[in-house]
């Protein structure tokens, strides 16, 4: 499956969570690439709409991987294959130490005159523009569960299958438009996928 954009995808998405329209969903991007996706999937669905602040712990040799994931309240997730790429435990340390302080600057800059909307007793639907290992989603869904929502989604255009079946426990329901298995990488789902910047998230969050 091929969207035109990340807009195109939230509106697909939307379709397929129609169920909680109007049922006053939490929407919760994860950053930054999400975010005008969940903007336009809370407005669809006549909910609210926020940032959940999560960071993938990159690998020491290739930051593009992702060996792990930490949420903004210092969990961290560790996947099974981070020793493989170099990633010992004092390597963990001193990257979920950096990711944190881009968390809590990130929250500075994205939320600066209000908490972060409480997801207790509330349906939570967390969205990202694709899985790739699923590292960002298993924090952020495992930080928001500790939270007590009255349900948490996860919802998203593409995954790679075995990233979609680490995250699928974690969530009350998960809606994935796809998941092939020659998934090579998340932007293979859009014909453009620009970049989302830091200025971006902050107007759509003002907005």
């Amino acid at each position: 499956m091929m969207f035109q954009d990340r807009l195109d995808a939230a509106r697909q998405l939307a379709r397929a969570l129609e169920a909680y329209r109007e049922r006053n969903p939490l929407v919760l991007a994860i950053p930054r690439g999400a975010v005008p996706m969940a903007r336009l999937i809370a407005q669809e669905l006549g909910g609210d709409f926020d940032v959940v602040l999560v960071r993938k712990l990159r690998s020491p040799y290739a930051a593009e991987v992702a060996v792990g994931s930490v949420d903004e309240s210092g969990w961290t997730y560790v996947a099974p294959h981070a020793a493989s790429f170099g990633a010992d435990q004092d390597y963990i340390a001193a990257e979920k130490h950096e990711q944190l302080l881009t968390i809590q600057s990130r929250r500075a800059q994205y939320t600066p005159i209000r908490p972060p909307i409480d997801p207790a007793g509330r349906i939570v639907i967390v969205v990202d523009d694709g899985l790739a290992t699923g590292s960002t989603m298993i924090a952020a869904l495992h930080g928001l569960r500790h939270r007590q929502p009255a349900r948490l989604v996860c919802a998203v255009p593409g995954a790679a299958p075995d990233s979609l079946e680490r995250v699928r426990p974690l969530a009350d329901e998960v809606f994935c438009l796809s998941a092939p298995e020659n998934f090579q990488a998340v932007g293979q789902f859009y014909r453009h996928f620009d970049q989302v910047e830091d200025d971006d998230v902050i107007a759509l969050l003002g907005g």
